[in-house]
């Protein structure tokens, strides 16, 4: 059986791990380029990040060094989309199976539409319809005006790695705010297996069930501490909460996000079950 969305090859066996061998992933938050920020410092770790993307399934990944913050007027969109185009080559001449495209990881800033405008920042895939942005982690700040001008862009927003920030878990009248003005929120694989410890996993967790969270990336930087663990990820979320939840935020919304597509609601797939 061909997937649908991704053309991934299903074994139609009911052999669920014998099956995910064959499942391809999108990943649309990764730092794996050289030299750019806190993610591989040469190339040739870059390139042994991903072929460690490619073991764990990754197809397709969004290089998103940061931007803004402390990473200020260092990564604009011609050295990161440069960086990109290299690494490219390089994982083409070296065999790796893997598609980069730009993206970045935008520190929340006041500046960000104008920055936006004028090409000083980047979205995910390069695509103009959905932006990366990263939260201070214990410091509480309400971006409902932020994501309201973006939306009257037409860019939708995606919060990284949410459920490290440790604010968010007891304002939920405000992530529900934040919801209805095209924010969405992305978790980490490694937070769903407790590489960040039980706080940050219980959050991961709670936005999951919850149906806020719609997707999973790997936020990998480098090949031990932070490397990418979305196939074990994928796999912890089918046995908890089922195949069709998983496939959704670790592959299918994902695959939206890079190919600019609307991101489906977890709970578009509670009432398909519900239907059942």
């Amino acid at each position: 059986m061909i997937d649908s969305v991704n053309g991934n090859i299903i074994d139609g066996q009911n052999d669920r791990l014998k099956r995910h061998r064959w499942e391809k992933f999108n990943d649309i938050h990764c730092h794996c380029l050289p030299g750019l920020d806190d993610g591989p410092a040469i190339m040739s770790e870059s390139l042994a990040l991903c072929r460690k993307l490619v073991g764990d399934g990754i197809a397709t990944v969004a290089a998103t060094p940061h931007q803004l913050g402390r990473f200020e007027g260092c990564n604009e969109p011609e050295r990161v989309r440069e960086a990109v185009h290299n690494l490219n080559e390089v994982v083409k001449n070296n065999g790796v199976p893997l598609k980069i495209v730009p993206g970045g990881e935008i520190r929340v800033d006041e500046r960000i539409c104008e920055l936006l405008e004028a090409d000083k920042i980047l979205t995910l895939a390069d695509g103009g319809k959905y932006i990366l942005l990263e939260l201070p982690y214990q410091v509480f700040i309400d971006i409902e005006p932020l994501l309201t001008e973006l939306a009257y862009m037409g860019i939708q927003s995606v919060i990284a790695h949410a459920e490290k920030i440790a604010s968010l878990a007891t304002q939920h009248q405000v992530v529900l705010r934040w919801l209805e003005h095209s924010a969405h929120l992305q978790i980490t694989a490694s937070s769903l297996l407790g590489d960040f410890g039980s706080e940050v996993q219980r959050a991961a967790w709670y936005f999951l069930t919850s149906g806020w969270a719609t997707l999973v990336a790997t936020d990998s930087h480098d090949m031990n501490v932070r490397r990418p663990r979305m196939r074990a990820a994928f796999e912890r979320i089918s046995n908890r909460l089922g195949e069709d939840l998983a496939r959704l935020v670790c592959i299918e919304n994902p695959s939206r996000v890079i190919n600019g597509q609307d991101i489906l609601p977890v709970s578009l797939y509670d009432q398909l079950e519900a239907d059942r």
